[in-house]
């Protein structure tokens, strides 16, 4: 039977088993925008992301002197910087305060995970009417790729807020992030789709890339049924080739290439081998990374969560210590090499918790007033903006929206807050319109 290349496309071929080896399953992940940003001194951005809503009063607000239902099982201790305090559990972070600042007054009126989620995602209220992109994927639509690396990287995943966020919104699904899938703290970890199959050749892959794209597009067979090389017109499939055979794009994923004293200071926990990977993905070029570190819904047993873990372990391996070792090391590298000023850090979650420890040992929801930190990417260290009241209730001055802290990152990275941005009905959105620049930042 003569062979018509128009009957084939990319689904029959995985059927046939060839198209795995080209990984094609990174190419929703890699397709951007030619549109780049200017201007903002931040190069790219690393957002820790503690997915649960993390207790400001643990953290980057301790109350010492309130009551004890207030304060909460744990102290505070000093910092780098005189007068501003930090939990007790988070010694590394406050040797760093003078490259961080803290935002205290961040408020917000939505208490539910996933809604809370999408407004500090996306800097937009969830909306019946329009899935809005999530930050990363904005900064992937306006930044131009680095070749075979992706431009939009989530770690080990996106699934944040209960999973339920939309990632690229009303943006092509080619801006969503590159999930590398595993935990980069397992000995066994591995990038999926990232290893060709055994036997495969560089050759053997081109040869096969020719194939499928001459199945897509017949006409480049030629009178005598011989495939005529071309470039594809899917710039998102060829970045996919491009990682898949690309060993810059390996290398900046390999773990392994990194000394064991500089694994242990950033901790065996994930958290912290996901930082140590943002960092070599930012050094290779990667606009936004995200590090998703869950587990911080804690309605109980806060001490055990917060602080101790639940190994067992001689040395607390809860999650506070090990976003203290993680944020630390990270920031520490980042100085340490001169890129902490083209890199923005952002540490946050979708609330803070009730100002009362409640009968299970644990806080609840509580999205009025919570705290987040930032560093690198330019901005001024060691300063508090904006505090909440006594009790940790309420903002007592200053408050600010996470409609103002997305436009201050997208400031920060070069983006004008004010840029069209086009719904696939071809209506323009602003890259973010009710948000205010916080100032003491942005400069």
């Amino acid at each position: 039977m003569r062979f018509i290349p128009h009957q084939f496309n990319r689904r029959s071929v995985l059927q046939v088993g060839t198209l795995p080896a080209l990984g094609l399953a990174l190419n929703v992940a890699f397709g951007r925008s030619a549109k780049a940003s200017e201007g903002g001194k931040a190069k790219s951005c690393v957002l820790i992301w503690l997915d649960g809503g993390p207790s400001h009063l643990e953290t980057f607000d301790p109350k010492p002197d309130a009551s004890a239902e207030v304060r909460g099982p744990f102290g505070a201790m000093p910092t780098s910087v005189p007068g501003i305090q930090l939990s007790e559990l988070m010694p590394r972070t406050a040797g760093m305060m003078h490259h961080s600042a803290i935002v205290r007054s961040m408020t917000s009126p939505l208490g539910e995970h996933n809604f809370g989620t999408q407004y500090l995602m996306t800097g937009y209220k969830p909306s019946p009417a329009l899935d809005y992109p999530a930050i990363g994927s904005v900064v992937s639509h306006l930044t131009p790729g680095q070749g075979a690396i992706p431009s939009h990287v989530a770690i080990p995943d996106h699934h944040v807020g209960g999973g339920r966020l939309v990632v690229p919104g009303f943006l092509p699904s080619s801006v969503a992030p590159f999930e590398v899938g595993g935990d980069p703290s397992k000995p066994d970890f591995r990038v999926r789709d990232l290893e060709l199959y055994p036997g495969l050749t560089d050759e053997r892959i081109e040869r096969r890339r020719t194939y499928l794209n001459a199945m897509n597009h017949p006409h480049h067979f030629n009178a005598d049924n011989i495939v005529e090389p071309f470039e594809s017109s899917d710039p998102a499939f060829e970045q996919a080739y491009r990682l898949m055979t690309s060993r810059r794009g390996k290398d900046a994923f390999d773990l392994s290439s990194e000394t064991q004293k500089t694994r242990d200071r950033y901790g065996s926990k994930p958290v912290g081998q996901a930082c140590l990977l943002a960092r070599r993905l930012v050094e290779a070029g990667v606009p936004f990374v995200t590090v998703n570190h869950r587990g911080w819904d804690t309605h109980n047993d806060l001490v055990t969560r917060l602080k101790d873990g639940f190994t067992g372990a001689k040395t607390p391996v809860g999650l506070i210590p090990s976003l203290d070792m993680a944020y630390s090391s990270l920031l520490a590298d980042l100085h340490e090499r001169n890129r902490l000023d083209e890199t923005l850090v952002v540490v946050m979650g979708e609330f803070g918790r009730t100002p009362k420890i409640n009968t299970l040992g644990g806080r609840d929801h509580w999205p009025r007033v919570f705290s987040i930190m930032l560093a690198g990417g330019g901005i001024a260290g060691g300063q508090v903006i904006g505090a909440s009241d006594d009790m940790g209730e309420s903002p007592k001055y200053r408050p600010v929206t996470p409609a103002d802290l997305a436009a201050t990152i997208y400031t920060l990275l070069g983006i004008d807050p004010q840029t069209d941005l086009k719904t696939s009905d071809g209506r323009p959105i602003k890259v973010n319109s009710n948000g205010t620049p916080i100032q003491e930042l942005v400069g």
